[in-house]
C-alpha cells in the first residue's frame, strides 16, 4: 500500500536498504516487489537490528553514490528517534510502514551527517483516517 502510495508520487527509489530482520526485510521486499525490482537487490545490514541513531548514519554514509533516492527499513524505536533527529519536523511514533522522507543536499552520501536536511513528507497507512 505505502509503496503504491510513492509511486503514485512519483517518488523513485534507487536503493532499498534493510534491517535483515523478517519484518522489515518482509517490508522492503514488498516495495522492491511494487517498485519491479528484484528482493535480491535489497542491501541488508546487520547494524540496522535494534539500531541506533549513530548506525542509521554509518549505513546511510557508506552508500554507494550511484544511488539518488534510499529507502531504509529497520524497526523502532531507533528509526524514530533517528528519524526526530534529521530536521525540525518531529513525531511520537512512525508506525509500521510509516515512511519519513527527508531531501538532503549533498553529492556524496559520505557528507550525510553535516548535509543540510530538508522535510519532505510523512506518510502511513492509516494517514487519511479521521479520529
Amino acid at each position: 500500500m505505502m509503496a503504491r502510495r510513492l509511486l503514485k508520487k512519483e517518488i523513485k527509489i534507487d536503493a532499498f536498504i534493510s534491517s535483515p530482520a523478517k519484518r522489515a526485510r518482509k517490508t522492503a521486499e514488498a516495495f522492491v516487489k511494487e517498485y519491479k525490482s528484484d528482493k535480491n537487490e535489497i542491501i541488508l545490514f546487520e547494524e540496522l537490528y535494534m539500531a541506533g541513531q549513530s548506525s542509521f548514519e554509518n549505513v546511510i554514509k557508506n552508500t554507494a553514490d550511484s544511488y539518488n533516492t534510499i529507502a531504509v527499513f529497520s524497526h523502532n524505536e531507533g528509526i524514530t528517534h533517528f528519524a526526530n533527529t534529521l530536521t525540525d519536523k518531529k513525531t511520537d511514533n512512525i508506525p509500521t510502514c510509516g515512511v519519513f522522507a527527508v531531501k538532503i543536499k549533498t553529492k556524496h552520501w559520505k557528507d550525510f551527517g553535516d548535509a543540510k536536511k530538508e522535510f519532505w513528507f510523512f506518510d502511513y497507512p492509516k494517514a487519511d483516517e479521521k479520529d
